[in-house]
């Protein structure tokens, strides 16, 4: 049997070119899902790089200067610090709930990211439930903590991973009372659908002048989710020694501090989707996808100025959390439970009755 050369060649060539599509479609297939992620981790930096900066100017110090230029790098080296910081474990506690529970706060956290639109067309998972399973998601994060206070063996820990819990459920129901309040007025629960309603007038549809209580409630109820200042009971240092972080160290210490970032970039990225217009560029009737979809290039240009704007909203809100943390003093304990349950709570149902009747009565 004489076995022609060149037909194997082609066979080998073909063979090729197909696991070279095979691994083309992979990459392809991985970039939309580590690009976010890139991104929301370079945010992340550039949060913790401007809280330093902030805080330096409101307490008339000197804020990081040398680790890179203005001491943007000060962050990553931070992290390089704790990454190569021995990790130890507490001796009598559970190694198991203590190891996952900084991993859970994280991953829950950065799976609600999927929901959120940078731009037109713009988001990884345009779900018809996309708000309502962000608070799905983020609901999952307290019970990371709890699992890192129960499993630290310490009783200040395990006291600061039940006021997370408490805090948590406190203010996640007049959260999700708000966002249903939007729901309402947009008449779907995607995301990509809530920014298109606001569109249409530009910067008077916005949610924030048609739910004015709305975004007030929701504004501090974010706050006390991310656990800051004056809602950072969980991890006082002065009541409870860090709360439920106190037994850790090295890379796992590091988690709890980008989970606390990352929660308050997403809560921020949420709040320019529902009150602020999302990527509009909010002039009267004229949309950012829109105007600048003139051609196959104004339609990237279009996507990078969206991208940009809501970025620049975001960071507005960002700027707005980071002064608080140095205008407020904190809370006790019962004072934040009365807030959310006999003020929160009572406000955004009221809130919630007005929007549904005002929409009953437009129909």
């Amino acid at each position: 049997m004489i076995i022609d050369t060149t037909e194997v060649q082609a066979i080998n060539s073909f063979f090729r070119l197909e696991s070279l599509k095979e691994v083309y479609e992979i990459i392809w297939m991985l970039v939309p899902i580590f690009t976010p992620v890139l991104g929301i981790t370079i945010g992340v930096l550039v949060i913790v790089w401007l809280e330093r900066e902030i805080s330096a100017g409101i307490q008339q110090r000197i804020g990081p200067e040398y680790a890179g230029p203005l001491g943007i790098l000060q962050a990553l080296a931070d992290g390089t610090k704790l990454l190569f910081k021995e990790n130890l474990l507490p001796s009598r506690g559970d190694t198991r709930l203590f190891s996952i529970g900084p991993s859970i706060a994280v991953t829950s956290i950065l799976l609600s990211s999927l929901v959120i639109p940078f731009g037109y067309r713009l988001v990884l998972a345009d779900l018809s439930i996309g708000v309502f399973l962000w608070i799905a998601i983020s609901s999952i994060a307290p019970v990371g903590l709890l699992m890192s206070g129960y499993g630290s063996n310490n009783k200040y820990s395990f006291l600061g991973g039940l006021r997370a819990a408490a805090q948590s459920i406190s203010y996640e129901i007049p959260l999700t009372l708000c966002v249903l309040s939007i729901s309402l007025l947009s008449n779907s629960s995607s995301t990509v659908d809530i920014v298109e309603a606001q569109s249409k007038y530009g910067f008077w549809g916005w949610n924030l002048w048609r739910q004015p209580i709305g975004f007030i409630v929701f504004l501090i109820s974010s706050l006390a989710e991310c656990e800051r200042l004056p809602f950072d009971l969980p991890e006082a240092e002065e009541e409870l020694v860090a709360g439920y972080q106190t037994e850790y160290s090295g890379i796992k210490f590091g988690l709890f501090y980008v989970a606390s970032y990352l929660n308050l970039l997403v809560s921020s990225l949420f709040v320019t989707v529902l009150y602020l217009g999302g990527w509009n560029l909010s002039l009267p009737y004229i949309a950012v996808p829109y105007f600048f979809e003139i051609n196959k290039g104004g339609r990237v240009f279009g996507t990078i100025i969206g991208i940009f704007i809501t970025l620049a909203k975001t960071y507005l809100f960002l700027f707005i959390a980071i002064t608080t943390r140095w205008t407020l003093p904190r809370l006790r304990m019962d004072q934040l439970l009365n807030l959310g349950w006999k003020f929160l709570l009572p406000i955004s149902l009221g809130n919630l009755l007005l929007t549904t009747s005002s929409q009953l009565l437009s129909l």
